[in-house]
């Protein structure tokens, strides 16, 4: 447990090798883009008028992201970690069946924002930080207990750690910090969402709105009890390596914005769509093979962004008419396409054994399109794209930041956010950066 600690309260910038130093750069830009986009959903407006109606304050004072709206740090992670989520293009972990970022970031931003520590490395750190928190948790929590939880589990004690950071908690205190998180945190079971998507999604928002909630209870001398995933025997195995191994780097991104599991789905079908130029019009069916959880991604005619977004059939459907899949064809403007639901109606899933074996380590899924003419076309195994051992280029991301955000806070906007979010890495003010992003978005106009 002191080695943990003393990691929460001692990292510093110049520990974190370059590699990882630069992933928490493009985590944060690639966050806040899909941050942007959420900004646009009904989830997205739902919660942040709850967090400025319900999570006000008069001694700790932050903002709401994209709104700039005066609330509380447990709100603002609260409608800042559900933004992002409202999207699904965010990164995740393979171990952990989910994600860190989006609920560590608005947390991290709420944390520096109402204690003034605004450097760019310092708030580089702790986004590292949390990553490096979050995944470990993720794993223990996932060894020890048999139910699948939502992100907001881990997410939780990865936030109340940075708060004991920020706020300058003692051992005693910092142990209370992450006990409270745990103890509170949404272990919420994932496949619930999977079988009925709504917007609960992963959970990642209370996760955080929980987190800074502990920390602060901690700093007033709230007690909790010792956070299993940290201090139990059972778990001891996943913080042998902390400070060496650095899971910062094992993070996926998404090119497309939906469940990471049908995200290979996606891939296949593509990989038939270019080989072969087909078009969607000559497909009577389509058949894929993947593991069991994308198999539940059951959705085929969804009423909603969040079915959407948790399907595979429609997806793949959406990637077989138009070559690709954006958050214009996962919004309900765009739900009602007929020959996209003619395609979705008509795929069927296959549990295949070769993908449970792989699964979480590798989301592998294939392909067959059965054409009207007879003809059955059928890809190899494929894995997603982006994916921690083949991550995407510096200039891929970027140009996903653009695409998720120029439309909505304009070229000019978008630019200045890019630059002032790759300048803290040589210690840029992190205030430049918050500026930007507590604008209101509503009141901004598109070049």
């Amino acid at each position: 447990m002191k080695k943990v600690i003393d990691f929460i309260h001692e990292l510093k910038f110049s520990d974190i090798p370059q590699k990882s130093q630069e992933m928490a750069e493009n985590c944060v830009l690639d966050l806040i883009g899909v941050g942007i986009s959420g900004t646009t959903t009904k989830l997205s407006k739902l919660i942040c008028e709850h967090a400025v109606e319900t999570f006000g304050s008069n001694k700790y004072k932050t903002k709401l992201l994209f709104d700039g709206r005066n609330v509380s740090p447990a709100g603002a992670a609260l409608a800042g970690g559900m933004t992002i989520d409202s999207i699904d293009a965010h990164d995740g972990f393979n171990g952990a069946k989910g994600h860190v970022g989006c609920g560590v970031f608005p947390a991290a931003v709420a944390f520096a924002d109402v204690t003034k520590s605004l450097g760019g490395q310092s708030f580089l750190t702790d986004i590292t930080l949390g990553y490096e928190l979050g995944s470990r948790l993720a794993l223990a929590l996932h060894a020890t207990v048999p139910d699948y939880h939502t992100s907001g589990a881990w997410v939780s004690l990865a936030v109340a750690a940075l708060g004991a950071r920020r706020l300058g908690l003692g051992y005693e205190e910092t142990r209370h910090a992450l006990g409270i998180a745990e103890y509170h945190g949404p272990r919420s079971q994932m496949m619930r969402c999977i079988d009925s998507p709504s917007m609960l999604k992963d959970g990642s928002g209370f996760g955080a709105m929980s987190g800074v909630s502990a920390a602060f209870l901690a700093k007033e001398g709230f007690t909790g009890a010792p956070a299993l995933t940290v201090e139990s025997n059972d778990a001891k195995m996943f913080w042998e390596d902390l400070g060496e191994n650095w899971l910062i780097d094992r993070q996926y991104f998404k090119p497309y914005p939906v469940c990471r599991w049908a995200q290979g789905p996606i891939e296949a079908v593509l990989s038939i769509k270019e080989k072969y130029n087909i078009s969607s019009e000559q497909v009577e069916e389509i058949e894929v093979s993947t593991f069991h959880e994308a198999v539940r991604l059951a959705v085929s005619e969804p009423k909603n962004t969040e079915e959407a977004q948790y399907s595979t059939s429609y997806p793949c459907a959406v990637a077989l008419v138009t070559g690709s899949v954006g958050v214009h064809e996962v919004s309900d403007s765009f739900l009602n396409n007929s020959e996209v639901l003619r395609i979705s109606k008509s795929l069927k899933m296959v549990e295949n054994d070769f993908c449970n074996s792989q699964f979480p380590d590798q989301r592998y899924a294939s392909a067959k399109l059965h054409l009207k003419n007879g003809t059955i076309l059928k890809s190899d195994f494929v894995n997603p794209r982006w994916t921690a051992d083949e991550p995407p280029e510096k200039a891929e991301l970027t140009s996903k930041f653009f695409r998720l955000s120029e439309n909505i806070i304009g070229l000019d906007k978008a630019e200045k956010i890019e630059n002032a979010t790759r300048e803290l890495i040589q210690d840029g003010n992190l205030s430049n950066l918050l500026d930007l992003l507590y604008v209101p978005i509503e009141k901004e106009k598109v070049n």
